[in-house]
């Protein structure tokens, strides 16, 4: 009896520590591709619905922005006041992401598996790639609106901080933005890599904080985020016209989409191929 009661105890802490041990490549691999295939399954008005609502949640971090730049911009030096703003920048991201929205820098490298797998076509991926892409963009069109109006209302900050911001996620060539879009969404890809080995709640907001507070300290371009930033500057101030707006956000969708699909997706997709794996 004694003996029976210690071998299922044994049992019970093995179980245990097989459910405590970190996920393996190839099962963060299946996990991803499984809820991936979800997303191919989805209605395209469930998914506009979702990713606009992720355009309009991640408005948070650009509203946090405005706030602490417009709350620290006279008595601190204008670099140290941008790297106080990283701290704010993840809070939109954790909105969308616990809140399941559908954010197109997350999805990148994620909805790309399922193809690299051939359990989708391509046609597929660039259809949903798009219709996350139009949700986000005027989710975020929406939000920019809310801003100019609410924030002088408040008193929280005034249009000349919208145009300061703006004008410093402009203030880069083409090709710069090109570079830091890559590595924006090439951030945004183990995002979603390490989301789906974090089983708590306390780690996956961890996960989320340290990849994106990254992204905002460096002051990579994200286009979501990106779009917000610029359209609110575009509706403001003169020195933004239209063609910087869509030839940021031209350069901002590309350089995030290489970002997650080649640097995560297919990288982390043909080391589970040459590890022997089908």
């Amino acid at each position: 009896m004694i003996e029976d009661q210690e071998l299922k105890i044994d049992k019970d802490i093995k179980s245990e520590s097989a459910e405590n041990s970190p996920m393996s490549h190839s099962e963060i691999l299946r996990e991803q591709v499984s809820e991936a295939l979800v997303i191919y399954d989805k209605t395209n008005s469930s998914i506009l619905l979702s990713s606009f609502s992720a355009g309009l949640e991640i408005g948070f971090s650009f509203l946090l922005i405005c706030v602490m730049t417009a709350f620290f911009t006279n008595g601190t030096n204008s670099a140290v006041v941008w790297k106080i703003n990283a701290l704010v920048y993840p809070v939109g991201f954790i909105l969308v992401v616990l809140g399941k929205s559908m954010l197109f820098t997350e999805q990148t490298s994620l909805l790309t598996l399922p193809v690299l797998n051939k359990k989708s076509k391509i046609i597929d991926l660039f259809r949903l790639w798009g219709l996350v892409l139009t949700g986000n963009i005027f989710g975020g069109m929406l939000i920019s609106i809310v801003a100019i109006w609410i924030g002088p209302k408040l008193g929280i900050f005034d249009i000349k901080i919208i145009e300061k911001v703006s004008e410093h996620v402009l203030h880069s060539d083409l090709t710069v933005i090109f570079v830091s879009a890559i590595l924006a969404g090439w951030l945004m890809g183990l995002l979603s890599w390490l989301l789906t080995s974090s089983d708590s709640t306390i780690s996956r907001i961890l996960v989320i904080y340290i990849i994106t507070a990254v992204i905002g300290a460096m002051g990579l371009h994200h286009s979501i985020v990106g779009n917000i930033e610029v359209f609110s500057g575009l509706i403001v101030s003169k020195n933004i016209t239209i063609i910087d707006y869509l030839s940021f956000q031209g350069i901002a969708i590309v350089g995030n989409a290489i970002g997650g699909v080649v640097f995560v997706a297919l990288l982390k997709y043909k080391a589970f191929a040459y590890n022997g794996n089908n």
